[in-house]
């Protein structure tokens, strides 16, 4: 590995060690605390290793054209900020990356604004956010020679690790909770060939079987808290910067699960700014789902400063994390940047995933809770009219198909869920109507149907 570029700091601490020697959880020996990785030659601005920014700017826009493996893949274009690998060529890429950076204008017209724009990772190979991830952390896990990759997952992260695992012929192991897993997710992950075994627990309890299988057998363990993921889950950062002209937005809006990725954007955003590729940084924010929102419960207690574990329960699989590893890293980048850090409902979560259908563009359920925040963020006062903002969208709608049928049948909330959203609700419901096969029914539901 290239340690003489990269080494990994403790986030609590502060220890500094060489990423060959973490310890297979990646937990700190001194504090127990997470790391990231870092590059120390980039604090020097006449360092031999700083990148120029200029140049990195002209050298990636070139690559886009390139028909090399490497350079189509929206992680590895940015190599020059994340020197992680001794060798490029062991990089295992599915061309993941260079997702669209859509305009919403439903939405923003609903909202009273201008500039609202969704970056949709569910455009990755796998259909999330999580492949930028693994593309990363996985050829770490191949260059250092290892045979077998494990993860915990609610589904995104095992589906990504078993294509990615399949690439690089490897062998890999996934630990699910048991019927707490959207099956389109749990499907990819038995199709790339994944040794899946569902424990009669939750996410946390997942990863805590995980955790002493690392310690026990030379299993490379690729949970968020394996620096080298947030490595490559930081590149979405540089591309919104590149498709707006390096003029990032007033606003970035994030789900908050196991919180890895936004500290992975936010830790994206700081070294941009740090090398000169961009003058400022947007406000982060992270929003959760009410029924798994421990970060956000910490916000409103103490400001972040200390975390209960809840147990988690949303209809948003994804984001259905009790206990984040990452909360602290999350709640660093929050207030570096000065967002904020809510929750929303499930008929909240519901709405704005219809909403986002309505663009034609469609997301998995946790990434709605991007415009459902934003909903609450506008009507506090907290986002303005003028500014911009941009909704991270994490996972495909073909991720969670039975939500989304679900909901336009109408049996997807609760009364109880549901009340007092009664009108926004049957007003997204326009797609599931069961009628007389005589044209003149399926006319009459057109007449009421306002397009």
């Amino acid at each position: 590995m290239l340690d003489n570029l990269h080494q990994l700091r403790c986030c609590g601490c502060g220890a500094q060690i060489e990423g060959s020697t973490a310890r297979p959880d990646f937990r700190c020996l001194a504090c127990g605390d997470l790391f990231e990785v870092e590059y120390p030659g980039w604090n020097k601005p006449q360092g031999t290793d700083r990148p120029n920014a200029g140049a990195l700017k002209w050298l990636w826009r070139e690559r886009r054209t390139s028909t090399e493996a490497i350079d189509r893949s929206g992680v590895w274009r940015f190599r020059e900020l994340l020197p992680i690998l001794d060798n490029f060529e062991n990089a295992v890429t599915l061309f993941e990356g260079n997702t669209p950076l859509y305009h919403l204008p439903r939405a923003a017209k609903s909202l009273g604004m201008d500039q609202l724009f969704a970056k949709h990772q569910g455009m990755n190979p796998t259909g999330s956010f999580k492949d930028t991830g693994m593309t990363a952390a996985l050829s770490v896990a191949r260059e250092r020679g290892f045979k077998w990759v494990a993860c915990a997952s609610t589904g995104n992260t095992s589906a990504a690790m078993a294509a990615y695992a399949a690439r690089a012929g490897l062998n890999s192991l996934v630990l699910i909770p048991q019927g707490k897993i959207a099956w389109g997710k749990l499907a990819q992950a038995m199709d790339y060939g994944s040794v899946t075994c569902q424990l009669k627990t939750d996410f946390d309890g997942c990863v805590k079987v995980l955790n002493s299988i690392v310690r026990q057998e030379p299993i490379y363990l690729l949970n968020s808290v394996n620096p080298y993921r947030l490595e490559g889950q930081k590149t979405p950062a540089f591309e919104i910067a590149e498709a707006m002209d390096w003029n990032l937005p007033d606003h970035l809006i994030v789900p908050g699960g196991n919180l890895a990725n936004s500290s992975a954007l936010g830790k994206g955003m700081r070294e941009m700014k740090q090398l000169g590729l961009i003058a400022r940084v947007p406000k982060i924010s992270v929003i959760q789902a009410e029924g798994a929102n421990p970060l956000a419960r910490s916000f409103a207690k103490d400001d972040g400063k200390t975390l209960e574990a809840v147990e988690a329960k949303t209809r948003a699989t994804a984001i259905r994390i009790g206990n984040p590893a990452s909360w602290r890293k999350s709640a660093q980048v929050i207030h570096e940047t000065g967002g904020w850090c809510i929750d929303v409902t499930e008929a909240e979560i519901a709405i704005a995933k219809a909403e986002i259908g309505a663009e034609g563009l469609g997301c998995e359920p946790a990434s709605a809770v991007t415009l459902a925040g934003l909903k609450k963020l506008r009507a506090s006062g907290k986002v303005g009219a003028t500014e911009s903002v941009v909704l991270l969208l994490t996972g495909h709608t073909l991720k969670d198909a039975d939500y989304t049928i679900d909901y336009h049948r109408g049996t997807l909330l609760e009364e109880s869920e549901s009340r007092g959203l009664e009108a926004e609700i049957n007003g997204m419901r326009r797609n599931a109507h069961e009628v007389a096969a005589t044209p003149e029914a399926v006319l009459a539901v057109l007449k009421d149907v306002e397009l």
